[in-house]
This record gives structure tokens, sequence and C-alpha cells, in this order.
């Protein structure tokens, strides 16, 4: 008996109908429907499409508010409540807090540098001195006051830039630069915010802040790495996006830290207490917030997500600076900057993304494999049915849990050379290649079905993991 057909005895067990055709999983329980696209050779897991479905079935008593649609693109795996990989469509009056969890606006940012492998590879024992003081020792001075934090929740990322004092990082930051590259910094109209919702440590009566997470990387598979253009796959899109073979690139993959945290479990905290005393809890533990309660979560989750913004553009700086100490210059350029979860309110609905990227008509995307595998800059396509999404990485095929209580050669699964510069030596077991998926695939699954074109093709240089 196949794996599917084992698999989707155990699903119809559970009143779970599954039927696969073309490369997507089609599943229906109680007339709650999902789809997952997943090629044949990829796992699927059982706990996450029952992580799907229960999303899919979200109701609020006494509410009209419904989730519309629900999808999972290939990096598809179980999460602690809602499922990697997942895009869930909800009409506009409602919100599932657990949906994106506390890992708010966790996402991509690609910056080109300018130089060549070979010109970079001659410093490489200095650069990786300085990004190590920086990413990993905490040799870092980010200085913000409380008026830039009330002007970064209230107005967002320009008004903060204009606030910031002329101290630490910000003595040799280019403004002008930042202040350009806004503009590659998607969907930040989507996202409201106020500052009520924000930490009060950030309101305290004093001249200057230093965050404790502000510009830092965060642990679990969020990364600052550099990269290798390893091969163009769009000509055009990809001289538009400034990039050209054997060029390094920096790429930087986190979040909201401790803010994305402080906002996400006040809310699902909230979002239970909301729930009518007469109604049984839900046996999924996933509450969704409707009218006024809705409204007010999506401003609480903008906090975060600027906060995030913010910490992706402290770390571009970082990174910069310590790139301009080893070359003596800094020709780097934002390429994109873009979220994979976060709640936006698109097409007439709140698109929930956990793990998975907005892929909308002619925008940049970043799809990355493990550290021993390629990464991908793609275009996407606007697919409606797939809710203007594709995945936002690989992903894992082997939790962290599990791979933790073994002693794997962590070089296994490893498709080219990478070197990992980190001071956890348990992040080389649970972020090893074996752990992840193999991103080709992934690719190709997604451009077959018309989600993504792929631009380039990059490979893994040097990765830091916290």
């Amino acid at each position: 008996m196949s794996t599917f057909n084992r698999l989707q005895k155990r699903l119809s067990r559970q009143g779970i109908e599954t039927h696969y055709e073309n490369s997507i999983y089609h599943f229906n329980r109680n007339q709650i429907e999902a789809k997952v696209l997943l090629p044949e050779s990829l796992p699927l897991e059982e706990r996450a499409v029952q992580q799907l479905l229960d999303l899919a079935s979200v109701r609020v008593p006494g509410s009209d508010a419904k989730v519309c649609e629900a999808r999972a693109t290939p990096d598809f795996h179980p999460g602690s409540t809602a499922p990697v990989g997942s895009i869930v469509a909800t009409t506009e009056d409602l919100v599932i807090p657990a949906a994106i969890g506390t890992d708010i606006n966790c996402g991509m940012r690609l910056l080109t540098t300018g130089l060549s492998y070979q010109e970079a590879d001659a410093q490489k024992a200095a650069l990786i001195q300085q990004l190590k003081n920086i990413l990993l020792l905490d040799q870092r001075d980010v200085p913000v006051t409380p008026n830039s934090f009330s002007a970064l929740f209230d107005e967002g990322l320009e008004a903060w830039l204009q606030e910031l004092p002329y101290q630490g990082i910000w003595q040799q930051a280019d403004f002008k630069r930042m202040y350009t590259e806004l503009s590659a910094v998607l969907s930040t109209q989507a996202v409201k915010a106020h500052s009520r919702y924000a930490p009060e440590a950030f309101f305290e009566k004093r001249e200057i802040i230093r965050p404790a997470s502000l510009g830092t990387v965060g642990s679990g598979n969020h990364f600052v790495e550099l990269q290798i253009v390893d091969t163009i796959l769009d000509r055009h899109a990809a001289y538009a996006a400034g990039l050209r073979e054997g060029e390094v690139l920096m790429m930087i993959h986190t979040g909201s830290r401790d803010v994305g945290f402080y906002v996400g479990q006040r809310w699902a905290d909230k979002a239970r207490a909301q729930w009518p005393a007469t109604e049984k809890y839900p046996a999924s533990g996933l509450f969704g917030l409707t009218a006024e309660h809705a409204q007010e979560y999506l401003l609480a989750m903008g906090v975060a997500a600027r906060y995030a913004w913010a910490n992706r553009i402290v770390l571009a700086e970082l990174v910069r600076s310590a790139w301009q100490k080893v070359f003596t210059q800094d020709k780097s350029k934002l390429i994109v900057d873009l979220s994979h979860n976060i709640i936006f309110p698109e097409q007439g609905m709140n698109l929930h993304r956990k793990g998975a990227t907005p892929a909308r008509a002619g925008e940049l995307a970043l799809i990355p494999g493990s550290m021993g595998d390629y990464s991908y800059l793609v275009k996407g396509k606007g697919h409606s049915d797939w809710l203007w999404s594709c995945s936002h990485g690989a992903g894992r095929s082997v939790r962290r849990q599990v791979i933790r209580g073994k002693l794997p050669d962590i070089r296994q699964n490893s498709r080219l050379p990478w070197q990992c510069i980190t001071l956890k030596s348990e992040r080389l077991r649970e972020e090893a290649p074996a752990a992840y998926k193999p991103i080709t695939p992934v690719i190709e699954i997604q451009e077959q079905a018309g989600l993504i074109q792929p631009v380039a093709r990059v490979r893994p240089w040097i990765t830091f993991k916290a």
C-alpha cells in the first residue's frame, strides 16, 4: 500500500475525505474544504492537514464572520497551532490571532553588495569576525528614543527614521538611501498601528533607549546569510533588480522578536477571553475575533509588524557597517523586504499568512532553501486560487523536537558547500540541510502551477545563526 493510501485511510477514520490530482491535495471535513499544493515526492504530515482544516473551520458564535478559503504551499508542515505554509482568507470582520502566532511579520530582506565573490572571499576571515561581533557577540550600538517609537507605531517607518538620534549606528548610516529603500519594503501601507498597544518600556522618561532585541536575528530558523548569485533565470527581471552572476548578496530572515511575542500572546489570550461563556471552547484551541475586537487586534499586530520592519532595517545597517569596515566601501542596495507571518486586508478579505509569502502579480518574493541548498528570488504571478501567495521557503521535513534527539551527519542532504557561524552547536543539528525539504521540487511545482516566475538562483556562502 502506498504512503498516500495509508494516509488517506487514517484521515478517512477522522471524517476527512482526501483525493490527489494534478499535484493538489483536496481535503473535505464536514463540508469544510482545503487545498495543498505539494509534489507527490514530498512528505505530507497528518498533523498539518488537521491543523489546516481546524483553521478553515473557525467560527465565532453569534457572528456571520467566517473563513472563506484555506490553502497551503509546498513548504507545508505542522506548526505549534497553525500549520506553516498556510494561507487562510476570512471575511473582513474576522481575524484569527493564532493563525499567525507570535512571530509577527517574520520576513525576508535581500540586498546586493556590489562586490563579486572573488573580491569578498579575499577578505573572508575579517568579514566573518566583524559580522560575528555584531550578530552573535552583541557588539552593537543601536540608540533610539521614546519619540522615535511613538512615530514608528503611530505614523510609520519614514517618521521613525526622522526621529532617530544622531548617535551610535546612526552616525554612519546613509539616511538618504534608507528613505529611498522604503519603497522596496512591501505592503507597509496595508498595516495600521497605534502606540497604545506597544510595550510601555518603549516610552519611559529617558532620552535614549537601547531595546535588547532591536537589531537581533533571533533563534530557530532565523539567519543572516551571505549568498552568491549562481544563475540568472529571468534576464530582464534580474537586470531590473540589479543582480549579476557571481555577486555577493545579503539575506536577512527575522521578525518582531519580543514585541511580537508580547502582542501575539496577549491577543491569543484576549481571543479566548472574548469567547461566549455559554459556548464550549473549540477543540482546536483556535479562537477568532470579530467586529471592533478584530480591528483592535489589527492595530496591535501593526505595532509588532512595524517593529519587525525596523528590526530588519537595523540589521541591514549593522551588516553594512561591518562591510564598510572590511572593504572601506558600501555600495549595497535593497532589492526587497517582505513579510510571511502577518494578516493583510486584501481582495475584500483578511488574508492570514503563516509561513507563506505574498506573490502578487509583478512583485518580487524570496524563497530560501536550507543553508546547504539554493535560494530563489522569484516574481509573483498573482494566482487567485492560491490566494496571491507562494511558499516562504523549502519547509521542514523533520521537526526540531525530533532532530534534537538524533546525532545526524549535519552534512547529510547538503547539495552545496556551506559554512555556518554560530555560538550554539545545537543550531547545526536543528537547522542542518537534512531537516529541510529539497528546494528544487518546491520551486518547480509552484512555477508549473502558475504561482511564480523564478528570477535568479543563489547559493549559500556563509550563514550566521544565533
